[in-house]
């Protein structure tokens, strides 16, 4: 148990709605196609937003909803599936976005694709714990736009754009607040599941034999749920086992929102019931990093989820990894 605590949340949704039935009509799909395979109706797409923007909106609502200010801050993790720009991280251009003091924090990227959230977490809990740090910024801000492949639309219709952000601290003496247990399993069989091929040094984007298709995203979907459902329900009841729980403990689940059946999953073979398990699929869909946080920041505003209750973030990511952080909020 780490005596760390969540003490505010953030998000930013960009304005733009893209709906299923205005993406059905530009790929000629059949209509209601798109809510009857993936169940979403809209997601937001950015038009003008940069991903640090995004990123520092939902870090100021985030240090409003704490009470606390930019200089407060000696910690900032973007936790995200793509940098802004290779070279310096993200965070760095968030701290200067934020206008936080100029030397006063340390910034740094962290991406595991969906789960890059809840591993920058995890890490911060640890670094807060030991007393390295006071407080920490994670923030995952997404922007999906070129990256999109229209020519798989079962996995292009999923993706939104949104931003989420959470401050940590060290619990105060005598708070039950506090991160349980985290846990994550790579198993990278399933490396190939999921991939933007181009971007990096095997297909560089100088390189003149990288073509415009490695630069897209890929997914074979039904490879990624057949291996998801096969190892989380095992891994679930591990973590459940280290943290003491049993999964009638856990009030709110928090799962990826990676499609339908991704967080169908959850309450038919994982031994969730469905009112344990929260889902924002429908009108924001697959955020990627900024899903998680996205939903708890959601759950949190609407009462849903309440001081001193117990809750459960969960996801995969490509990799294929698992993860899952139990917390007292």
């Amino acid at each position: 148990m780490l005596p760390v605590m969540i003490a505010g949340l953030g998000t930013y949704l960009p304005d733009h709605i893209m709906t299923s039935a205005e993406l059905e009509d530009t790929w000629s799909l059949e209509p209601g196609w798109i809510m009857r395979v993936a169940g979403i109706r809209e997601r937001r797409y950015a038009s003008h937003e940069t991903v640090t923007r995004m990123a520092a909106a939902a870090g100021r609502r985030a240090l409003a909803a704490a009470g606390m200010s930019e200089s407060d801050l000696d910690l900032i993790i973007a936790a995200s599936s793509a940098p802004q720009q290779t070279i310096p991280c993200t965070a760095a251009f968030i701290q200067r976005e934020l206008g936080a003091p100029d030397g006063a924090s340390t910034c740094f990227d962290v991406n595991a694709t969906c789960l890059s959230f809840l591993l920058a977490m995890q890490s911060a809990a640890h670094m807060l714990a030991a007393g390295s740090y006071r407080a920490a910024l994670v923030v995952s801000s997404e922007i999906g736009g070129r990256s999109r492949n229209p020519t798989e639309p079962a996995s292009a219709c999923l993706f939104g754009d949104a931003a989420a952000a959470a401050v940590l601290v060290r619990a105060p003496e005598g708070s039950a607040s506090r991160v349980v247990w985290g846990q994550f399993a790579t198993y990278s069989s399933g490396a190939d599941l999921t991939v933007i091929p181009g971007g990096g040094s095997l297909h560089h984007p100088n390189d003149p034999a990288t073509t415009p298709d490695m630069n897209v995203f890929h997914m074979d979907g039904v490879g990624v749920f057949r291996r998801a459902a096969k190892v989380l329900g095992p891994f679930v009841d591990n973590v459940l086992a280290k943290a003491g729980w049993t999964h009638e403990d856990v009030d709110v689940v928090v799962p990826h929102q990676a499609s339908r059946h991704g967080v169908e999953l959850v309450s038919t073979r994982l031994g969730f019931r469905a009112d344990q398990v929260v889902s924002n699929l429908i009108e924001r869909g697959n955020c990627v990093a900024a899903s998680i946080p996205l939903a708890l920041a959601e759950s949190v505003a609407s009462g849903r989820i309440r001081r001193g209750q117990r809750v459960m973030l969960l996801g995969t990511g490509a990799g294929m990894t698992l993860g899952a952080i139990g917390l007292v909020f």
